[in-house]
């Protein structure tokens, strides 16, 4: 399979609007919150694109698969801590709504990319079960 780019995927451009939005606002987080929250979702939000990324340069799409599954796994964190950061009172109402979409923006296209490999994989004959049990429904 020849592959484009990883930068030409919308699943990763998407990621990576996300990573500065998240950057953006966590800036305003509690000093306190330096080496717990803020480090955890940066860390998760950064994870997307650089797991969209790595998967994309593997030789298989058992592996791009695997990898863009781990993507997903870090946006379902990011969109965990976006809500306990809201909880919290770190971001306001409009930060809160702001970034869910992102990560609704984001989800799409990577959903979209996890399909279209698991497909790829079948036409291969890999069978689901010894492929991967993980499965991404919305």
């Amino acid at each position: 399979m020849t592959r484009q780019p990883h930068e030409d995927l919308v699943a990763w451009q998407k990621a990576m609007d996300l990573v500065i939005a998240v950057y953006d606002a966590t800036k305003r987080f509690p000093a306190d919150e330096r080496f717990a929250l803020t480090d955890q979702i940066r860390r998760a939000v950064v994870s997307i694109p650089s797991n969209i990324a790595e998967g994309n340069g593997r030789e298989s799409e058992r592996s791009y698969l695997q990898f863009c599954l781990i993507a997903h796994g870090s946006l379902r964190e990011v969109e965990t801590q976006i809500h306990i950061a809201c909880r919290l009172g770190y971001i306001d109402d409009d930060a809160f709504v702001q970034l869910c979409q992102l990560c609704i923006d984001t989800g799409r296209p990577l959903r979209g990319l996890i399909a279209y490999l698991r497909k790829q994989s079948e036409r291969r004959g890999v069978r689901e079960d010894e492929e991967l049990a993980y499965r991404v429904d919305g």
